[in-house]
């Protein structure tokens, strides 16, 4: 078993010329979370699958730690190579392009190739000549399209998920993402790579939402149901907004940024989680550096969005309750 491990992990030490056993007590696989059911991301963060049950059981048998790092399709080998992680469990075809940068294992899974419509479509599988035909960008099923059908049929490339009724003004959703129904991506909004986007959701003008590759980190931005997102705001490195939340215009959440209650009679700090119905504005407070003080940005929790709000309310109205104008 650690043979094979090895085996897989030479893939990320050959760049630079090295490849030497060592003593294995945590071994982190890239898993790419939104391909079920192999593997898909839970709304709270955590991948779910049976590529996640084979790197379990992998680790169980080697008797060590098992991470596991969620990673968008297209970045996978590059991120193996730029060793985030030790080795990759994914449906992922053998190529010979692909076996000049990774040494792969045995097959454990044979996964059919097949055209699939909607029934009673009536279809010619014999003759798609002028058909669009949906398939996941970067892999070998496009290659396949591609270099066989490339000039008798439409194709349509997808890397993410998104439901039916949401709504995308001009904007951007970057592959691995999901956006989930009856949300709204206002104009120049930006989805990063595999955030997950709850139900009925209103992602505002401007709204940036950081993806697992901006910067490389494991921990995808999770926006639950029912929240509102102000225009300009910035959400990034795996924060986590509970439903029903509303953010002001310009709020920024890194997981560094000091999220502070003051809805009380004293202050409460907290940092990569914003709680449910909470009324979330810009902020600042004071910092001692060696050339003086100065205010460094924070969010300010200034209340709760009642039970009672209507849960499509504008964010002005939110703002409202809670006595504030911003």
């Amino acid at each position: 078993m650690k043979k094979w491990l090895l085996a897989a992990t030479i893939a990320a030490t050959a760049v630079s010329g090295v490849a030497q056993a060592k003593e294995w007590k945590t071994v982190r696989f890239g898993i790419e979370g939104a391909y079920p059911p192999f593997s898909w991301t839970e709304t709270d963060g955590s991948l779910k699958g049976f590529d996640v049950d084979m790197a379990n059981a992998l680790c169980e048998e080697m008797q060590v730690k098992c991470k596991i790092v969620a990673q968008d399709w297209d970045g996978i080998i590059p991120s193996l190579l730029a060793r985030k992680y030790d080795a990759i469990i994914a449906a992922m075809s053998i190529t010979e392009e692909r076996k000049k940068k990774v040494d792969f294992t045995g097959k454990y899974a044979l996964i059919p190739n097949k055209f699939i419509a909607k029934k009673g479509a009536n279809l010619d599988f014999d003759n798609l000549d002028g058909k669009k035909i949906a398939v996941q960008r970067a892999t070998t099923h496009d290659k396949y399209l591609t270099d066989n059908y490339g000039d008798k049929v439409e194709i349509v490339r997808y890397g993410s998920f998104v439901a039916s009724g949401v709504i995308c003004m001009p904007s951007f959703v970057n592959i691995g993402a999901y956006v989930d129904s009856g949300t709204m991506v206002d104009t120049w909004a930006t989805v990063g790579s595999c955030a997950q986007i709850g139900k009925r959701v209103h992602l505002s003008g401007g709204v940036g939402i950081g993806g697992v590759l901006e910067p490389v980190q494991a921990s995808p931005v999770i926006i639950e149901d029912d929240c509102f997102i102000g225009s300009r705001c910035i959400v990034v490195e795996g924060v986590r907004v509970g439903k029903e939340a509303v953010l002001g215009a310009n709020v920024v959440l890194t997981l560094s940024t000091k999220i502070i209650d003051v809805t009380g009679s004293s202050p409460i700090e907290m940092k990569g989680y914003v709680p449910e119905r909470s009324v979330v504005i810009p902020g600042s407070y004071t910092k001692k550096f060696p050339a003086g003080e100065f205010q460094v940005p924070c969010a300010l929790i200034i209340g709760k969005r009642k039970a009672s709000t209507d849960l499509k309310t504008s964010l002005n109205d939110a703002l409202r309750e809670n006595n504030v104008s911003v």
